[in-house]
């Protein structure tokens, strides 16, 4: 996959967009979401595979403290932004609407990325050997490869509030839900 460079003035300006945008989408997915039990059954769990993900790389990053390195992040750079695109399209599947692809999507290229690039220069900054690193996993697709280091930890999962992403998809499931029975 092609690096992508962002301006660092648009990278910081969409940064502070991350928290508004995703209420914003909240907002589009309440008001356009169309599930039926059998978009649910397809979808959710494209969902709780990307919330698996999230919560097995919370559990190992303990956050400008250490590099991780093991777990999830010895096949990809940033599991978490690869869980939370996962857990998006599991609701978008579950809610039968392309549109809501199509916000996702768009917000993940303009949002997302950028805010990758600024994390990775400040990585870059903490940690010497994240150079390296980089070398060796990949961005955002997967590598095949032989995990090694750290074992997950529930208390970094906590410390992490990752708790929080699953609260999240709890009242997404459950407005989906209610959805379908009306």
């Amino acid at each position: 996959m092609p690096r992508v460079s962002f301006p660092k003035p648009y990278a910081d300006a969409v940064a502070k967009l991350r928290v508004p945008g995703g209420f914003l989408m909240v907002a589009a997915f309440l008001w356009l979401s169309a599930p039926t039990w059998t978009s649910l059954a397809f979808g959710i769990p494209v969902s709780i595979l990307g919330l698996a993900l999230r919560a097995w790389a919370a559990g190992h990053l303990e956050k400008n403290r250490t590099l991780a390195e093991s777990g999830p992040y010895a096949y990809v750079r940033n599991p978490l932004y690869i869980g939370t695109l996962t857990v998006a399209a599991g609701f978008v599947i579950a809610s039968r609407r392309w549109e809501l692809g199509v916000l996702f999507g768009a917000v993940f290229l303009l949002i997302y990325l950028p805010v990758v690039e600024l994390e990775e220069q400040h990585l870059r900054s903490l940690f010497p050997e994240y150079a390296d690193y980089a070398k060796r996993v990949p961005r955002l697709w997967p590598a095949i490869g032989k995990a090694g280091g750290k074992r997950f930890q529930w208390s970094v999962y906590r410390r992490n509030q990752e708790y929080q992403a699953l609260a999240g998809f709890l009242i997404g499931a459950a407005v989906l839900i209610w959805k379908v029975s009306l």
